[in-house]
């Protein structure tokens, strides 16, 4: 069964960084696009950014352009996003997903989610 593990969330300060990780298990992860998502309380699910199945290709949500960036390390079968220059507005549960070979910004399109991380950005 396909696992996505995310971790690296927690309470920052406005300003302030993040690293998130979402580790794969039980997929050929270096032939799937990987997204992350987020949904704060009361919002709908937002994609903040993604990265093809072979890495060369990214896309960010408007909202985290500059600030946010995504890359995959294909032999640990690890996704990362590092958080840079966190505002209030970044808190959300954060989500990480799978889906083959290309990058898409509809959620719907993935096949795999993990549980999600929290992260808390205090003004």
């Amino acid at each position: 069964q396909v696992q996505l593990v995310e971790s690296g969330g927690g309470l920052v300060q406005a300003g302030g960084s993040l690293r998130l990780s979402c580790a794969a298990s039980e997929l050929t992860f270096s032939t799937y696009a990987m997204g992350w998502f987020r949904q704060a309380p009361g919002k709908e699910r937002e994609f903040v950014a993604g990265i093809n199945w072979r890495g060369g290709v990214t896309y960010y949500g408007d909202s985290v352009k500059g600030r946010f960036t995504i890359s995959r390390d294909n032999t640990k079968n690890t996704v990362y996003m590092q958080m840079n220059s966190l505002k209030p507005e970044d808190t959300a549960v954060y989500y990480c997903a799978a889906r083959p070979f290309n990058l898409v910004v509809l959620g719907e399109r993935y096949d795999h989610w993990g549980q999600g991380t929290q992260v808390t950005v205090s003004s």
